[in-house]
């Protein structure tokens, strides 16, 4: 099994299709004002919005994008006016992480975890124990 796409909600399709494209995902399906597809620059995973007319309520969805050269990225977004909740910052879990929101009110991590992100120190061993 392998996770293909997620799909988050949003009162504004077009809106969030002009933000999810300065982050650098490339629209492949545009159905509005209903929906829309991503592809991400890396790897085959895609990304969609689907419309609603009212956004879940609570902490919500948290959509995790991984980047190869997070400052970089970073300050290239900074520059094109993307506001952050939170600076690429190292974490205990050993990732370094940016956090920020799309129109919706969606939580976005950019991070970049390395090796740590599949393997880390704590990772539960999958050998049967004797």
């Amino acid at each position: 099994m392998n996770l293909n796409q997620v799909t988050v909600p949003s009162v504004n399709v077009a809106k969030s299709i002009a933000f999810y494209e300065m982050l650098g995902l490339k629209l492949i399906v545009k159905a509005l004002p209903h929906y829309a597809r991503f592809e991400c620059p890396d790897g085959t995973a895609t990304f969609s919005i689907h419309q609603t007319e009212v956004l879940p309520k609570g902490e919500g969805i948290y959509i995790y994008f991984e980047c190869e050269h997070l400052d970089r990225d970073v300050s290239e977004l900074i520059a094109k006016g993307v506001t952050f909740d939170l600076l690429p910052t190292d974490q205990s879990w050993l990732w370094r992480e940016a956090r920020l929101k799309d129109v919706d009110g969606n939580q976005l991590i950019l991070f970049h975890a390395g090796e740590n992100r599949l393997n880390p120190p704590w990772r539960i061993d999958d050998k049967p124990q004797p």
